[in-house]
């Protein structure tokens, strides 16, 4: 009931007004806009990609602040793993363009209009950047997958997960959730879908063989973190450590080898700052036993949306941190550290465009437990409460600031002493940086956007989708008739190990010992506290560790394997194709020649 908001366009160049053109063009021949009388009118944005070419997007931030929010619940995420440990196969589905394949009503549908300087135009399907947006979108699945939710199927907004104990009853759960799909008329995403999976990633967590476990990425942040080397560095860990100390038994007595390091007096600080140091051996399980603590159950939690959840971000001279937490009755848990190299660019960014990309940082990273919920962003850089008020003059933290519209998030100021775990976390980075920083691709968009590859909606609910999962099916089923046994020991072997071993460690560790930079490294070791010899193989600490691959040919074959192979998921994009690669190889430049392989393919 509220009066019709009607925003001014924001001033575009001639080559801008031309982009607005060709997109609203394409949104019109696929049918999902029209033209439009609406009083309403919300203004487009373009925000640059990393392809120097432009997203279109609508800013709908005064239109979400007078709706009346939708109060349809999200799963608690708790709930769905505890419906997972019992399963041996999980499938993976991700929707391609999952809003556009929802209808909007006629009623509603002039609450998102908008203008070119040509014409006024109103979405026919639920464009991106709408507050009610993920509770339309995860009522609609609840509603298509009926009775197979918490029997053999869930979905947490468009991420859907089909579960089973043996592969036969996964063959049978495969067929119905993709007729009811394909009868839904849905499109999938083939490049973001897992097919009979024994070991996956599903809501930040880890599953294989029962076992539910953080995934990696998650507590990277602070497991892999170095020794400390300077007494700052030391009691910057025992303050991060303390702020979750009621959850730690026996706090004091574990900490209290590191508690020298803790300054009493300015001079002592300062001199701390600067003074290198060794750790003797309790000090060195002191902290050891912490980082244990901090980074198992005892401290961490599984999410759950019955608390809510919190953001901690931090920026310093070598890169950022970040915690997810939730606020319990008894304190704040953690749920997940992030921490991250700056590149030498980024060291050279303003103090406001490094704090905020340690906000950009976390968003992606946790976007599936933050998106379509409340939650609060603490900072210690006073000048980010302001972010989302007003246009940046700075164009860095304007594109940003465009990329978290849809975001529902009260921003509040701490004060440096008490953002602990994010600024201990920020000066002993562990992630290695990413170039492109601008640029990072939110696992779900969020703002509305044009999708050249989606084709023109006709259903009354969504649109038609056939999918490599139907095909594997297929495949399967047609095996399974000629033969009396269901699955041959290879196709097990195929399913479990998903990949294919390019060569041997005998060829590794020739071709390191053939590499200056491996050469280099290993002849001094002790210099390099992210890497480790394990039989004799250079490996890069992580959990697990893995092996550091040499230039050339090596490097091309994993590229070759994991992004052009079909036992891999051929052709990945980007974002798939590392997260493959990293969890079993290492080298300096994976994202840039990653990025470079799959440009060219």
């Amino acid at each position: 009931d509220h009066p019709p908001i009607y925003s001014k366009q924001y001033p575009a160049s001639y080559k801008d007004q031309d982009i607005k053109f060709q997109e609203t063009q394409k949104l019109l021949e696929r049918g999902q806009i029209e033209e439009s009388t609406s009083p309403w009118s919300s203004p487009i944005v373009l925000v640059k990609k990393k392809d120097k070419t432009m997203r279109f997007c609508i800013d709908y931030r005064r239109l979400n602040a007078v709706t009346i929010k939708d109060a349809f619940p999200l799963p608690r995420i708790d709930e769905i793993f505890d419906q997972l440990p019992d399963a041996v196969y999980y499938t993976k589905f991700d929707f391609k363009s999952g809003y556009f394949q929802v209808p909007l009503s006629k009623e509603d549908r002039p609450k998102t209009a908008f203008s070119t300087r040509d014409n006024h135009y109103q979405f026919t399907v639920l464009p991106q950047g709408i507050t009610n947006g993920p509770a339309t979108f995860q009522r609609v699945i609840n509603h298509i997958l009926g009775p197979a939710r918490w029997q053999y199927a869930l979905a947490y907004i468009d991420d859907i997960i089909i579960y089973s104990k043996t592969f036969e009853e996964h063959l049978s759960h495969l067929n119905d959730i993709c007729t009811i799909l394909k009868n839904a008329r849905f499109r999938l995403n083939p490049d973001k879908c897992e097919i009979a999976r024994t070991q996956t990633d599903y809501l930040g967590h880890n599953i294989k063989h029962g076992e539910i476990r953080p995934s990696p990425t998650n507590i990277n942040g602070l497991l892999n973190t170095r020794l400390p080397q300077t007494p700052d560095e030391a009691c910057k860990f025992v303050k991060a450590a303390e702020y979750y100390r009621k959850f730690i038994p026996k706090f004091s007595q574990i900490a209290e080898p590191l508690r020298k390091f803790v300054p009493t007096t300015r001079t002592q600080q300062k001199k701390g700052q600067k003074t290198i140091i060794t750790l003797t051996n309790d000090e060195i399980k002191a902290f050891e036993q912490l980082k244990k603590f901090l980074t198992t159950d005892l401290v961490l939690r599984i999410p759950n949306n019955r608390f809510p959840f919190k953001v901690q971000t931090d920026a310093s001279d070598e890169g950022i941190g970040a915690v997810l937490l939730q606020i319990y009755p008894e304190g704040d848990r953690p749920i997940a550290y992030l921490s991250k190299k700056f590149t030498q660019a980024q060291r050279k960014w303003s103090p406001m465009e490094q704090e905020c990309y340690a906000f950009i940082c976390a968003l992606d990273k946790w976007n599936n437990y933050l998106n379509g919920i409340k939650f609060i962003w603490e900072t210690d850089h006073k000048a980010l409460t302001q972010l989302n008020q007003k246009a940046q003059i700075n164009k860095r933290c304007e594109r940003w600031r465009l990329k978290i519209l849809e975001y529902d998030y009260k921003v509040k100021y701490i004060p440096g002493l008490t953002n602990s775990m994010p600024d201990y976390l920020s000066r002993s980075p562990v992630d290695d940086a990413e170039e492109d920083p601008d640029e990072i691709s939110f696992s779900t968009s969020k703002s509305t956007q044009t999708d050249s590859d989606f084709i023109n909606y006709h259903s009354p609910i969504v649109t038609a989708v056939q999918t490599r999962a139907m095909k594997l099916r297929n495949e399967v089923i047609n095996y399974t008739e000629d033969s009396t046994k269901l699955i041959s020991d290879s196709l097990n072997t195929s399913i479990e190990e998903n990949r294919i071993i390019p060569f041997s460690m005998e060829q590794l560790g020739q071709a390191q010992q053939n590499d200056n930079y491996a050469k280099h490294i290993l002849n001094n070791i002790k210099n390099y506290k992210n890497y480790t010899v394990k039989d004799n193989i250079l490996m890069r600490r992580s959990n697990p560790p893995v092996p550091y691959v040499p230039q050339g040919d090596l490097r091309r074959t994993i590229l070759h394997i994991y992004h052009d192979t079909a036992a891999n998921g051929a052709h990945f994009g980007r974002n798939k194709t590392l997260h493959k690669i990293k969890q079993r190889y290492f080298w300096p430049s994976m994202y840039k020649d990653i990025n470079n392989y799959i440009k060219s393919c």
